[in-house]
């Protein structure tokens, strides 16, 4: 083991006292207990860029059995719970640092149901074995000697930055196919580039994924978006196959041209505009990021396009109303990988959205077009504007800047009405109580008729003084009736 990283490990658990006393704790009760697989992996990471810090949660692993690790941490920890214990795992909280302590485990994979047949080891080697990637199958002793064990060469793998399993790599893929998942989120995570035999695995047992519930595809897949550039392990999630099985639609897309015959097809024009998504969000100190509703968006606002492709005389291609179709196939595919509701409606409207500027032309539209982009986008707006200025992906430079142009104009409209009236809140300058009173109605469906007639009118004229609003709606409502 290099000096430097032996003085890494020494750092590491000097930056936390917990490890010292958990180390001490173990020790004295005659078991081994070692820091393992993710939390080594980060810590060597931040030590190799000089900034040695303590991951905040940290993995450990041990000889003791679940019933004698409680017994270790009782008086000790502030709590424990144990509701991983039929997996060895029990966690605990000392002052504000999360532990998960897991006994060795030498299990052997039900492959047909995914589930572990648990069973406890005693060896930390046969332990390492049989996590998914060399990388994370390093451990740091926290006994007197901080020992390192690699016995799978993971630390050299993470210095060169290459992604290996400890065995081959068919066989870890089959114990647990969502390691495949994982695989791609490490390319974006830790710029780790997979040997051949793991993308080879990959692409062979791609199917494999099918069998795994859709949560844990929803947070991996989430895991690997929210990182600072997802693009390569994107690309590596549709070459293998693995999109075809969750995210189909994603992979549909290199069929496609781009209409703009800017791109080789649409599927490179989704990833670019997911970068300048990315750049946009990072830079707006407002925002949070990272945003995976932004994110979501960026990747499959087109993918309604392979529905509707249409070929044109003089041979165009156009794709006529795909921004609809996207919207209904965006909703049913994040359903179905059981992303929270507000995420799916979100990520629907924004692709329902993402084309309605383009009729706002050299600044046609009246201040009514403009109310109604920013009432139909509500709180998304913000994200609006980020998702239409990235779908511009276009290389020539005049064009790029006049659709930038553009939209600044556009924003700068928005801005003026909003100085003027509160767009956020649009309401009808009457409200139900008065609806009622002026045209004598008791509550009920004719009510609402009125109430969103009135909000349409609030829409295309501005806001309304009173006199004028009951004069609209009598007028309105004697049409009605005639």
């Amino acid at each position: 083991m290099p000096p430097a990283v032996q003085e890494t490990v020494r750092e590491l658990v000097e930056l936390s006292p917990v490890l010292a006393e958990v180390g001490e704790r173990f020790t004295a009760a005659g078991f081994q207990i070692h820091l393992v697989g993710g939390s080594v992996r980060d810590a060597l990471l931040a030590g190799a860029s000089g900034r040695a810090r303590v991951p905040g949660d940290l993995d450990l692993t041990t000889d003791a059995r679940p019933e004698q690790t409680l017994e270790v941490l009782r008086g000790w920890a502030g709590s424990t719970w144990n509701t991983g214990i039929e997996f060895g795992t029990v966690g605990a909280d000392v002052r504000g640092t999360r532990l998960e302590i897991t006994t060795y485990r030498a299990d052997r994979y039900d492959r047909q149901s995914r589930n572990p047949e648990v069973a406890w080891g005693d060896s930390l080697e046969d332990d390492l074995a049989r996590r998914d990637f060399t990388v994370n199958a390093m451990a740091v002793s926290l006994g007197p000697d901080r020992a390192v064990t690699d016995p799978f060469g993971g630390l050299g793998d993470l210095i060169r930055q290459r992604l290996r399993t400890p065995g081959p790599a068919e066989d870890s893929f089959a114990d647990d196919p969502l390691r495949m998942l994982r695989a791609v989120r490490f390319v974006a995570q830790l710029g780790l580039t997979p040997e051949d035999d793991v993308v080879a695995a990959m692409t062979a047992m791609s199917g494999e994924l099918g069998r795994i519930t859709a949560e844990r595809v929803q947070a991996e897949l989430s895991k690997t978006l929210l990182q600072d550039s997802p693009r390569a392990a994107l690309e590596l999630f549709v070459a293998t196959g693995l999109a075809d099985v969750v995210l189909p639609e994603l992979s549909a897309l290199r069929m496609e041209i781009d209409e703009h015959h800017q791109h080789k097809d649409v599927y490179s024009h989704s990833l670019t505009v997911l970068d300048q998504a990315i750049d946009l969000e990072k830079a707006d100190p407002d925002a949070g990021s990272p945003d995976l509703v932004l994110r979501l968006a960026a990747l499959l606002h087109d993918i309604g396009k392979p529905a509707t492709r249409r070929h044109e005389a003089g041979g165009r291609v156009s794709f006529h109303h795909h921004e609809v179709v996207g919207a209904k196939l965006v909703r049913k595919r994040l359903m179905a990988l059981k992303y929270p509701k507000d995420v799916v409606e979100a990520v629907s409207r924004l692709t329902f959205l993402h084309l309605r500027f383009h009729g706002y032309g050299s600044g046609e539209w009246t201040d009514s077009a403009v109310r109604r982009y920013v009432t139909d986008a509500g709180e998304l707006l913000p994200r609006l504007h980020k998702l239409v200025r990235s779908d511009s992906t276009t290389r020539n430079k005049r064009r790029a800047a006049a659709l930038a142009a553009t939209y600044d104009s556009l924003e700068t409209r928005i801005t003026e009405i909003q100085a003027n009236e509160d767009l956020a809140r649009v309401r009808p300058d009457l409200d139900g109580n008065a609806i009622m009173e002026l045209l004598g109605l008791p509550p009920g469906p004719e009510v609402g008729r009125a109430w969103r007639f009135l909000k349409e009118l609030r829409l295309e004229r501005g806001p309304l003084d009173p006199d004028e609003a009951e004069a609209a709606l009598r007028e309105w409502w004697a049409a009605q009736q005639a």
